[in-house]
């Protein structure tokens, strides 16, 4: 009886095995499909992936680099510099004499593109208080930009905003960049808000570009995998573009049971 009981458990420790290796290799088989080896988008490969193998350029006669009759770009010499430096002569190369007022035979013009030198700069707002013959006293009004004794102005603020916006900076990059550049030591807790702030001054530009876009005669929409506080967002990015206007604007994942939520829709368009 006991052979039997053992026999029993046997074979159910068997048939749970066999079925844990099948598992196994099904979750293997799903976790090794990308969008190079089935019909999955790129954009569901995530930023973990390794990444696609580079094609071997084939040789179809042409050879890289500047095509004849293509317009190029070059750093070419204005006619209104900003400032012009002379260098003149001051002894002969033959005899050694003086060329104080020797004549100008000739002029050679070299123009160096550079920076001016980048360093805060402060201006004092003072706003009086005065009185009037009838005894009211009353004081001038600050300008915005002015919103406490020692502040940033809109340009610090807006470059901030531009380094974390733009090129995707960590504030403590940011503020390191200010730092090193301006010599402004911006706090990171500070440039933590800038993006929002500036968010805020663009009262009915999302609306005007749902607009545009609405009215595009062709829009693409694409989905951009991007980390987001250290977590990695598969599809968090809609990236709705037309002829001119563009529109970010983060999305939820797939909801619990498997299904994509809805992004938003353009208003007047087809979906987003």
């Amino acid at each position: 009886m006991v052979i039997d009981q053992l026999r029993e458990a046997n074979a159910k420790l068997v048939a749970a095995s066999t079925a844990l290796a099948a598992r196994v290799a099904e979750l293997e088989r799903r976790l090794g499909k990308d969008s190079s080896n089935s019909s999955r988008p790129p954009s569901s490969d995530g930023l973990g992936q390794p990444p696609a193998p580079r094609r071997e350029r084939r040789g179809g006669g042409r050879a890289p680099g500047k095509q004849p009759g293509a317009p190029g770009a070059h750093l070419a010499q204005v006619g209104d510099p900003d400032e012009v430096v002379v260098h003149r002569p001051q002894r002969c190369d033959g005899c050694g004499g003086d060329l104080t007022l020797a004549p100008v035979t000739g002029v050679e013009a070299r123009q160096v593109f550079d920076l001016p030198q980048v360093r805060l700069w402060t201006v004092e707002h003072r706003a009086e208080r005065r009185q009037c013959g009838c005894g009211q006293v009353t004081a001038g009004v600050f300008p915005a930009a002015a919103r406490a004794a020692a502040c940033y102005g809109p340009g610090v603020r807006g470059l901030g905003a531009y380094l974390a916006v733009q090129h995707h900076l960590p504030v403590w990059r940011a503020a390191q960049v200010l730092g090193d550049v301006l010599g402004a030591s911006v706090s990171v807790g500070t440039l933590a808000g800038l993006p929002a702030e500036g968010a805020g001054g663009l009262g009915g530009f999302v609306e005007r570009v749902r607009e545009q876009l609405a009215g595009a005669e062709v829009a693409h929409f694409d989905e951009t995998g991007a980390r987001v506080a250290g977590r990695l967002h598969s599809r968090p990015l809609g990236v709705h573009a037309a002829a001119e206007p563009v529109q970010r604007a983060r999305q939820a994942r797939r909801c619990g049971d498997g299904r994509r939520r809805s992004p938003t829709r353009i208003p007047g368009g087809g979906g987003a």
